[in-house]
């Protein structure tokens, strides 16, 4: 089906929920490719599990971390994952092979957002937007670092206004800001850079729950900018803006009593994914089949109707064809083209190129219980195979992962004593006691045995 006749004049967003992904562990955050056929998420164990979003299997599994998972992001082309955990360590993945290429080790935990300050690359990726717990915004050039604009989002220095995240549109240049004050704030990005540093542009949109003040989790934009979803902090519950009216028009509601942890749109399809409870919630429309729009003589029947075939309809020669027929049969005998593939432009932003080369979906190789001699990897014998799958030859193992290039990262004052808040829910003096207990009781456990003994 072609994708740009998918971009109706009606609603297009989710409407109810279609089914939930378990990756068997809690997952915590979550990240859709470029196209939106794989979807990967990180889990509270730090394994990212790659999903084949079509049908809805899992592609790869791939042990990244020995902590939680915080923040995920593919490359352009999709065969790189960058994964961030707050085991202090930052990597770059093959999504192909699922080995590591370059890991960066920074002094502390790596987190996605900050009580401080937060940050975030435009869809171009050459300027830096900060926001700090004040609700002052500081644009910066990328990769000379001038400032190029600073404006505050609301009056006052007051902490109700810090900035809690900042994030962008795929294929418009507006940017919405997630601030404390309950209130989320569009703006066009055209617009606040040509102000500068010296007047305070009015955000072209705001939108806030009046009803039940809600303080939101994660917010993100609709893969065509048209739409603005925001999760709620306090529950499992999803509000939809048009944003450029700014009225609601949908809100999502989860199961009662889970708490949201992110929220991601689908970049091409109305399809959202939300993560609570550590189980993936997929969101999408209603599907109504409407046949008599595939074909303009389809006809939908009620019943069956008995149908009178012509005496010669299903010969293989038809003697009784009129000349017209054959005329009309001769014109649509014409070559076509299957080979080259023309670019998609609902893949596209509004302003780039498609790309040709992108990984749209990971190959499986099928399971074999009894396979044939000579089958295998260029030729391999059946003995061979065996062997690699049970592990008795020593000859015959995988070949070794190649040592992922390591950086170290040095940062002053860097804070060396936060905990990430699924890593335990236990306060932090109830740890110390369980381990100082811990201790006391391996030595007397110690002087036992040496009595024993």
């Amino acid at each position: 089906m072609n994708l740009e006749l998918l971009e109706s004049f009606g609603q297009n967003y989710p409407e109810e929920f279609d089914g939930a992904l378990d990756c068997a562990s809690l997952a915590v955050t979550c990240a859709f490719n470029r196209r939106g056929t794989l979807l990967a998420v990180g889990c509270n164990d730090g394994r990212i599990v790659i999903w084949d979003f079509l049908t809805r299997g899992i592609a790869k599994i791939i042990s990244a971390h020995v902590h939680p998972v915080c923040s995920l992001s593919w490359s352009r082309a999709g065969y790189k994952l960058v994964s961030v955990s707050t085991d202090n360590n930052v990597c770059i993945w093959d999504v192909l092979s699922g080995e590591c290429d370059i890991k960066y080790r920074f002094p502390s935990p790596v987190m996605k957002g900050d009580v401080n300050i937060v940050a975030s690359f435009d869809r171009r990726g050459e300027h830096i937007f900060t926001g700090n717990s004040r609700g002052k915004l500081l644009i910066l050039s990328c990769p000379d670092l001038k400032i190029k604009a600073t404006f505050r989002i609301g009056q006052g220095t007051t902490s109700a206004a810090a900035v809690k995240s900042i994030e962008f549109a795929r294929r418009t240049e507006f940017f919405l800001v997630n601030s404390a004050d309950r209130v989320i704030r569009v703006y066009d990005a055209r617009k606040v850079l040509k102000c500068g540093k010296d007047d305070d542009p009015e955000p072209t949109q705001k939108l806030q729950d009046l009803v039940n003040k809600t303080m939101w989790k994660k917010c993100c934009f609709s893969g065509d900018g048209e739409y603005i979803c925001a999760g709620s902090a306090r529950q499992h519950s999803l509000y939809i803006w048009e944003r450029s009216v700014g009225n609601l028009v949908k809100i999502l509601h989860g199961t009662k009593g889970e708490m949201l942890l992110d929220v991601v749109w689908h970049p091409v399809r109305p399809i959202m994914a939300s993560i609570s409870s550590g189980v993936v919630s997929v969101w999408s429309q209603n599907q109504v089949e409407n046949w008599s729009a595939f074909a303009p003589d389809f006809k939908e029947l009620d019943e069956n109707v008995e149908y009178e075939e012509r005496e010669s309809e299903f010969d293989q020669s038809d003697e009784d064809k009129s000349v017209e027929l054959s005329q009309e049969r001769r014109e649509e005998d014409v070559e076509v083209d299957v080979t080259s593939t023309e670019p998609v432009t609902a893949f596209c932003s509004s302003d780039e190129d498609d790309d040709s080369h992108a990984l749209l979906y990971l190959p499986i190789s099928p399971e074999i219980e009894e396979p044939e001699e000579g089958w295998g990897p260029e030729g391999a014998p059946n003995e061979d195979l065996s062997s690699k799958r049970s592990g008795d030859s020593k000859e015959n193992v995988s070949p070794k992962k190649k040592r992922p290039k390591t950086f170290d990262v040095s940062l002053e004052n860097a804070p060396t004593d936060e905990v990430h808040p699924l890593v335990s829910n236990r306060p932090k003096e109830k740890q110390a006691a369980g381990n100082k207990k811990g201790r006391n009781n391996s030595k007397g456990d110690s002087k036992k045995d040496r009595k024993k003994h």
